[in-house]
């Protein structure tokens, strides 16, 4: 049953509605290299294309032709032209665009700083200037093929530069990049033969955005991975069966850890005597074993009905791939990919060779295939060995990997997904990344923040670490890092767990008891993020605007925003800064320093209101993460889900306390194909008004667009943080009885709204019977103190008892332990209860240094634990 009857749905808005439904339905303009020319000004040995008002293309060739191929790494020249103005006398050039002034004298030499400058304006005024040669000292860097065996910060240094810079403008030499034929069949490489100079200019002085925004109207834009990739991703290099896979699967739903992705490491396939100990090379100068594709029936005696199982159990399955040996001679598939490919010398292996078309279709057609018809979901692409090619040498294997293995899945119907590393300046186009195998120590961790939000500077948005580290150095998994890099990989683009094939190294979250409810919650607090993070995924199809990104994309303007290089946005509405670093031992939390922008945020695990401009410190215990949302945002999250595939019966959008209003916009789509791609999508508005001091409006606006199976309505879950029950809801302007709760974790109000309809717009406003302003003041920071006051309270339970077996605690303490009881029966009284507890609160440190049966040495550690002040 729906709030509103679509009877009463205006004609006029219906009309409006159907059209917009039908524009967006509208195929997006195909790529195309040959730039407008309207926007094309040739003049002696150069050619200048202006791409936007921020970016130029600026070629020169000494025989006067000019490249109008698309490389690897652009794609896209026809753009609309924009507003320049040109002047020729003589020999001189000058094009002039509201951000650009290039100037030009054609002497017959290659661009120089003799004969080419370029001037970056912002109103009419010059910002920053260009000229071939020129050291772009503050290059804010982009990423970097691996992380294998990274030494953590030292890597830093080696990172690429990436397309934002300090100085106002970055430049792209794609002078030697190779070609893509333009094969409509299968576009393929060809080697540039030209000598020209091909150069694009990027000059944005620090609108970052735009010039990311820019980078992906030439580059092609980043796309959306399936919904299910943002999920829980198991992953370990071990040998598992096939029972093994089974039981592993099934302790994850017996401990109600979700789980969307399930990859088996090499060993899938026969590795013929491969180990550490036993490194014999094969003809191609390979590990012999490293490559296969021959099932080990010996582990998987029917590896199509294990994928028949994989599927029924709604998990995406991806096999791991070193194709680097080629097509070895004892594989099954050997005497089929040789006829096929014509290969007459039967007793050899038949050489890796992915950049010869016939080689690159046999290989995909005959090995692969067969297993993605029964269910194999993508391929993990490990590529080790040598980089370059042998038939273009200077053509990356890395790079044409990650395109020939994404365009060969485009052919499925499916949305397609690689797993492999980064391959270089385009390959943001051909998600997901895996970053390798990284050292195990905090220091990696701490860089990997840092490392994820920078790779959006070349547009690089998904890539997938091996959460708790690859590399031990012979040391048992420690419990507490495992925990942290699992909480970071809750807000990093993938969520995956990984690690060597070492005994010491753990990463079954059930195997660390006093962190496992920790871990588990981090997983949790994933899947309830999912549509905000789906949201934001396609936002970034559509801006070029990572999900996690760097606090200067935003506040580019505020020094803090570059050095507080362990910070990120998450989204658009909230900054995270994982934890990095150990806890005190004695006070059982982790320091963090962190700087907060302009405005109003909201801790959401405290549930503490803070104000930006600040550098401040706060204190983590083990469960908690540092997660700031604007003040005013609305998160819409999922309901408890056990897999991404599954459809929750609801949704839940958080209102987070602050400010005078907010928004969102719901995203959803059909999840697994490329139907997005033609704007085949819903998207729903979704605002906050705060109308007084004490009532607030929520509304719902129909929903935008359409796609195959999109439900006809919708119910919600309206959860307002830090706030008390409602006294009343109305429905566009009418009271209706409308069922809420109490959430004694989350100190929120939760209002359950009946079924909306898709088309349907809806006005919902609650009156509260005290103040925003009042209540702001009577919860802030009590979630937080309410879940450490629970342990310190078993804590002081079991110190109590070494030493008096019928000894008790103090009422002060047992009181501030039972408001959560209080609140589970009477609701609504929690501004009550709140206003109790701050008392407490004053007074708690006095307590417990007093209880005459529990040492110093345990209450003084929880004084701080619950950050108490002990001057009073």
């Amino acid at each position: 049953m729906s709030l509103i009857n679509r009877k009463h749905l205006c004609p006029v808005f219906v009309a409006l509605l159907l059209f917009t439904t039908n524009a967006l339905a509208m195929d997006e303009a195909p790529e195309n290299p040959i730039a407008n020319p309207a926007a094309t000004v040739e003049f002696g040995h150069a050619r200048f294309s202006i791409l936007t008002p921020q970016l130029i293309r600026m070629e020169y060739s000494s025989t006067h032709t000019f490249e109008d191929k698309a490389s690897l790494a652009i794609i896209n020249r026809q753009l609309p032209a924009p507003v320049f103005t040109q002047k020729k006398l003589g020999n001189l050039l000058s094009i002039t665009t509201a951000n650009l002034q290039l100037k030009y004298t054609d002497d017959g030499q290659e661009f120089n700083d003799k004969n080419l400058q370029v001037e970056i304006l912002s109103e009419h005024k010059k910002i920053a200037s260009w000229y071939p040669g020129k050291t772009d000292s503050q290059n804010l860097k982009g990423t970097m093929r691996t992380l294998d065996q990274a030494n953590a910060w030292d890597y830093e240094s080696k990172l690429e530069s990436g397309l934002i810079s300090r100085s106002g403008w970055a430049l792209v030499d794609d002078s030697q990049n190779n070609l893509f034929d333009g094969n409509k069949d299968w576009n393929w490489v060809t080697p540039r033969t030209n000598k020209n100079i091909d150069w694009y200019l990027f000059g944005y002085g620090n609108d970052y955005k735009k010039a990311i925004y820019d980078f992906t109207q030439i580059a092609g834009k980043i796309p959306l991975p399936p919904k299910y990739a943002f999920g829980y991703w198991w992953s370990r290099y071990w040998i598992y069966n096939d029972k093994e896979m089974r039981d592993l699967v099934k302790n994850m739903r017996d401990f109600q850890i979700p789980l969307d992705v399930l990859i088996v490491d090499m060993d899938w396939h026969e590795t013929y005597g491969f180990s550490s100990s036993n490194l014999t090379k094969d003809s191609q100068d390979q590990w012999v074993g490293w490559t296969g594709y021959t099932w080990n029936k010996k582990l998987f005696p029917e590896p199509e009905k294990f994928i028949e199982w994989t599927n029924n159990q709604h998990l995406k399955t991806a096999l791991n791939l070193h194709p680097a040996s080629g097509v070895p001679t004892m594989e099954e598939k050997y005497s089929e990919f040789a006829k096929a490919y014509d290969f007459k010398n039967t007793k050899e292996y038949i050489p890796f060779n992915m950049s010869d078309k016939k080689w690159a279709t046999t290989y995909f057609d005959t090995l692969l295939k067969p297993m993605q018809d029964w269910g194999i979901d993508f391929w993990w692409l490990d590529w080790q060995q040598f980089l370059q090619d042998k038939n273009i040498p200077s053509l990356s294997n890395t790079w044409w990997l990650n395109y020939t293995f994404f365009t060969n899945m485009e052919k499925t119907g499916k949305r397609p997904m690689i797993f492999h590393r980064w391959g270089g300046l385009g390959n943001h186009r051909y998600p997901i990344g895996f970053s390798g195998d990284a050292m195990t120590n905090w220091e990696t961790l701490d860089f990997e923040t840092y490392f994820t939000a920078t790779a959006a500077n070349v547009g690089y948005a998904y890539w997938s670490h091996d959460i708790g580290g690859h590399i031990s150095n012979d040391k048992p998994t420690d419990g507490e890092l495992y925990l942290r890099w699992i909480q970071f990989g809750t807000l990093s683009p993938i969520l995956r767990t990984h690690a060597s094939k070492i005994s010491l190294i753990e990463r079954r979250p059930w195997m660390f008891p006093q962190y496992f409810f920790a871990m588990r919650d981090a997983i949790k607090l994933r899947y309830s993020l999912a549509p905000y993070i789906y949201a934001n995924a396609h936002n970034t199809y559509d801006t070029g605007i990572a999900l996690v990104h760097p606090l200067y994309y935003d506040y580019p303007s505020a020094p803090q925003a570059y050095s507080y290089k362990s910070q990120y946005f998450f989204g658009n509405d909230m900054i995270a800064a994982p934890v990095t670093n150990p806890i005190d031992k004695a006070t059982q939390l982790a320091e963090r320093k962190i700087w907060l922008p302009n405005g109003e945020w909201f801790e959401l695990s405290s549930g503490t209101r803070l104000t930006g401009t600040a550098e401040i410190t706060r204190h983590y215990a083990l469960n908690e993460i540092p997660l700031f949302a604007k003040a005013g945002s609305i998160i819409p999250m999922n309901p408890d889900v056990q897999n991404l595939q599954q459809k929750p019966d609801h949704l839940i959008l958080s209102f987070v306390p602050g400010g005078k209003g907010g928004s969102t916009e719901l995203y959803e789509d059909d999840n697994d194909s490329t139907a997005y791609q033609k704007n085949h999508f819903s998207k729903r508005k979704i605002t906050s008004q705060q109308l007084n001091e004490k009532s607030l409006k929520i509304t719902f606006e129909p929903s935008q667009g359409n796609y195959a199976g999109m439900p006809q309505e919708q119910k919600f879950d309206l959860k307002f943080l830090n706030r008390s029950l409602p006294s009343s809801i109305k429905v566009n302007g009418e009271i209706q009885a409308i069922s809420s709760e109490f959430s004694t974790d989350d100190l929120a109000s939760i209002v359950h709204l009946p079924a909306i309809g898709a088309q349907q717009r809806v006005e919902i406003t609650l009156e509260f019977s005290t103040s925003f302003n009042e209540q702001d003041k009577l919860f802030n920071g009590n979630k937080g103190f309410l879940s450490r006051v629970t342990k310190a309270t078993e804590t002081l339970k079991y110190a109590s008892a070494l030493t008096d077996w019928g000894g008790t605690l103090p009422n002060e303490v047992f009181m501030t332990g039972n408001i959560v009881n209080e609140l589970l029966y009477h609701p609504e009284n929690s501004l009550v209860y709140m206003q109790q507890l701050n008392t407490y609160k004053k007074s708690m440190a006095k307590v417990l240094l007093s209880i005459p049966n529990v040492g110093k040495e345990t209450t003084e550690p929880l004084t701080h634990f619950l950050e108490l002040d002990t001057t009073k």
